[in-house]
C-alpha cells in the first residue's frame, strides 16, 4: 500500500482546507493515528491509516480569519451583502471570513501567486487577482467598488496602500487594517528574530498608523489587539477605520491606545 504524508492525508480525508492548517493541528498535538499522536507533518502513513482530530478545528482556510472575526465583532461593521477588497489575501483567512459573514464578492489581492486556498480560488464569489501590486491599484481594475476592505500584509507599511485605496474605495467604507509593528517601525526598534516587544515602540507605530490614516481622509474609528500572534510571535493590533473623504481627527483616544497596548502584552 502507497504511503502519504499525514498533512497531505488530513486535507485529502476533508479534515481542514489547507496543508497550513493541518501543520499547525499536527505541532499542536491535536492529530492521532490509531490513538498514537502523530507529531511530524511529513510522517508518511498508509492511505487506509485510521485519523482523528482532537481539539476544535480551525473554521477557517488560514489563522488569519480569526483576526477579521475579532474584528467584525468589537468593531461592529458588517460585510453581510456587501464588496469586500482583501489586500494581502495569501491562503485566504480573511477572504474566507468574509464569505462566512456574507459578503456579496471579496476581491482577493496579493502580489504574490498560488497562495489562495483551493476553495476559494475556485469560489463564484471570490475575484482572484494575483501578481497585483496593490500599491498601483487603479480603480479601472476593479469593476465595481468595494464597500469594505481588510488588510494584513508583510514587508511593507501600510502607509503605502492608504493612498491608492482612496480612489477604489466607495464612500462610507469600512476598513479593517492589521498593523504589524516589525514593518512600521525602523530596523533599530526591531528585536531579535524580528520581533518588537517593546510597548513604547507599539505606541510610536500605532500614533503614525492613526495620524497618517487621517492625513488621508479616513476616520479612525477604534483599535484593538489581534487575538493570536503572528507567526513569528509578534503581538498585532486591529484598526478600525472609516473612508470619508476630508480629513479628520480621530475618535481614537491615547488612554484606548495605552489600555489596548497594556491589555494585550499582558494577554501574550
Amino acid at each position: 500500500m502507497k504511503k502519504e504524508r499525514v498533512d497531505i492525508l488530513l486535507v485529502e480525508q476533508g479534515f481542514f482546507e489547507t496543508r497550513e492548517q493541518a501543520k499547525r493541528s499536527i505541532m499542536a498535538g491535536q492529530v492521532y493515528m490509531e490513538e498514537e499522536r502523530v507529531d511530524k507533518p511529513g510522517t508518511k502513513i498508509d492511505r487506509t491509516a485510521s485519523l482523528q482530530v482532537k481539539g476544535k478545528k480551525m473554521p477557517y482556510v488560514s489563522r488569519g480569519g480569526l483576526k477579521l472575526e475579532k474584528a467584525l465583532r468589537v468593531f461592529h461593521f458588517h460585510v453581510e451583502g456587501k464588496i469586500v477588497l482583501d489586500i494581502g489575501s495569501s491562503t485566504g483567512g480573511f477572504t474566507d471570513c468574509s464569505l462566512q459573514h456574507g459578503a456579496r464578492r471579496v476581491f482577493a489581492v496579493d502580489v504574490g501567486y498560488n497562495q489562495l486556498a483551493w476553495k476559494l480560488r475556485n469560489h463564484s464569489q471570490v475575484e482572484v487577482m494575483e501578481r497585483y501590486n496593490f500599491r498601483h491599484a487603479s480603480p479601472e481594475d476593479f469593476n465595481e467598488k468595494p464597500e469594505v476592505a481588510v488588510a494584513d500584509v508583510s514587508f511593507i507599511s501600510l502607509k503605502l496602500l492608504l493612498p491608492p485605496l482612496t480612489n477604489i474605495l466607495a464612500e462610507n467604507s469600512d476598513i479593517c487594517l492589521l498593523i504589524k509593528p516589525q514593518f512600521e517601525a525602523g530596523r533599530e526598534k526591531v528585536g531579535k528574530k524580528g520581533i518588537v516587544r517593546d510597548p513604547n515602540v507599539h505606541r510610536e507605530v500605532i500614533e503614525d498608523i492613526i495620524s497618517f490614516s487621517a492625513s488621508q481622509g479616513f476616520h479612525p474609528v477604534d483599535i484593538d489587539y489581534s487575538p493570536i500572534t503572528g507567526g513569528d510571535g509578534n503581538i498585532e493590533f486591529l484598526l478600525h477605520l472609516l473612508w470619508e473623504p476630508v480629513e479628520k481627527r480621530s475618535d481614537i483616544t491615547d488612554a484606548r491606545i495605552d489600555s489596548v497596548i497594556q491589555t494585550a502584552h499582558a494577554h501574550f
